[in-house]
């Protein structure tokens, strides 16, 4: 009986021989049919080749591969080798025949891929409603919405479906749909985690997510995944922070927070900063009107531009399938001056040099992954204004060159998660995930929708 599809348990079973490869496939494929949401799932592997990757394991000693029968899901952004990518576009579909370089990593260490999930088309949205494909169901409230745009991705984790998953994150997409599906995402330093082989959204700032159960877990996958990647022109060799003698944790003050009128969101969110403060942390002041402004810059300036560069000819034709927001949002690009472009460039540059001066006080900064969360029905009624409203605390990462990891921060009245996110300068990735796994550990909330609480998985 496999409870647990986090990587301690896994492992403990396999060394121990009370599982192997094909069991855990059979159980996956199970789950995924009581689960019985076809919304998750642009591409599922029929059961017998996933059953075919993992005996090819078995003659493997489960201790030489870092991620040996590992079951994991794989954002349809992304290439796999002869799987069509869509990128959440029927229409724009085309056969890859090499796998993106962060799915060979995983797969040559030892990891199973099971499918392909579904995404706000082209990566554009943080609502996880703008796909031809379906909406994912929210494991904890069928009305809400999953987050997006790796919307897929996270609820294939959040319901025990797979061990971990890859997103993309260039405005939130890998942590907006942790915190709606109570589960650990992963924005990690930029470069990273190569991007050969994903369909890009804002090319120069685009990052490959995790998403998993608990922070151990990204942590680990995290070690595989990164590495230098000479065929991406934005890959950078990982050079992992230390951790500093002390822990200064920057919050923003109460003036600048805005939950648009969700007080359980607000309440979650000071409960966090005492149980971090609880764990040795000092909390700092600080002001945070310099990252807001820049995360206005990445839909409301030339870095819009750079989304209309990656698909803009495509969706200048007539295509069927292709959601009306996002044709909307990526053209819009079409009217940014190459003068504008420049002008906003200083505009950031000048912004940065602000959150330095912040940077000078903290070590980590923690704000809300999201403000709120709203129904599927309000998000199709009005979906730009409430998008950019998941987008507050989120836009300004990646332009600013920060990694970012969203941990769980309990739960609301009405049942649904709730997030945080810690964030810190590049390279400080695995830090975040050592002072997020401490967290964790603190708040000791279920995993996901898996009815599985940190303190029950193998240590």
């Amino acid at each position: 009986m496999i409870s647990s599809l986090d990587l301690p348990s896994l492992r403990q079973a396999y060394s121990t021989g009370q599982v192997t490869p094909v069991d855990v496939v059979e159980t996956v494929y199970e789950r995924i049919e009581r689960y019985a949401d076809p919304a998750v799932w642009i591409y599922l592997a029929p059961k017998e080749e996933s059953l075919r990757r993992a005996q090819a394991l078995t003659p493997t000693e489960p201790s030489q591969l870092p991620l040996y029968g590992i079951p994991f899901a794989i954002k349809d952004n992304m290439d796999w080798a002869g799987v069509p990518t869509t990128a959440g576009c029927p229409s724009f579909a085309y056969a890859p025949q090499q796998s993106a370089t962060v799915v060979n990593r995983l797969i040559f260490a030892g990891a199973i891929p099971i499918g392909k999930t579904n995404l706000d088309q082209f990566a554009t949205g943080l609502v996880g409603t703008r796909s031809p494909y379906g909406i994912c169901r929210n494991p904890f409230h069928p009305e809400y919405i999953p987050g997006g745009s790796s919307s897929g991705s996270a609820v294939a984790v959040a319901a025990g479906l797979v061990s971990f998953s890859l997103g993309t994150d260039t405005a939130g997409s890998g942590r907006v749909p942790a915190a709606f599906n109570q589960i650990v995402g992963l924005k990690p330093t930029r470069g990273y985690l190569s991007t050969q082989g994903v369909v890009p959204a804002v090319r120069s700032l685009d990052c490959v997510s995790i998403f998993a159960l608990t922070c151990r877990d990204v942590q680990a996958i995290l070690r595989v995944a990164a590495g230098f990647d000479p065929l991406d022109p934005f890959s950078r060799s990982p050079q992992w922070t230390d951790q500093p003698p002390g822990l200064r944790v920057g919050v923003p003050p109460r003036e600048q927070l805005e939950f648009f009128g969700n007080q359980a969101a607000a309440e979650n969110y000071q409960q966090a900063l005492t149980r971090l403060a609880g764990l040795g942390c000092t909390l700092v002041t600080v002001d945070v009107m310099p990252f807001l402004t820049a995360g206005d810059l990445l839909y409301e300036g030339a870095w819009l531009a750079e989304r209309t560069a990656a698909v803009g000819e495509f969706l200048r034709q007539t295509q069927t399938g292709v959601d009306p927001v996002v044709r909307q949002i990526i053209l819009a690009g079409e009217a940014i001056s190459g003068v504008r472009v420049f002008q906003d460039m200083y505009r950031l540059a000048a912004l940065k040099r602000k959150t330095e001066m912040q940077w000078a006080q903290m070590d980590m900064l923690v704000l809300p992954t999201t403000g709120t969360i709203y129904r599927i029905a309000e998000v199709l009624a009005e979906p730009i204004a409430l998008n950019r409203h998941l987008g507050r605390y989120t836009n300004f990462v990646n332009l600013l060159d920060l990694c970012a990891l969203a941990v769980p921060s309990g739960r609301q009245p009405n049942g649904l998660p709730t997030g945080i996110t810690l964030m810190a300068p590049a390279g400080w990735d695995q830090w975040l995930c050592h002072w997020g796994q401490r967290y964790q550990a603190a708040l000791g909330e279920m995993l996901g929708a898996t009815a599985m609480a940190e303190q029950e998985v193998s240590p």
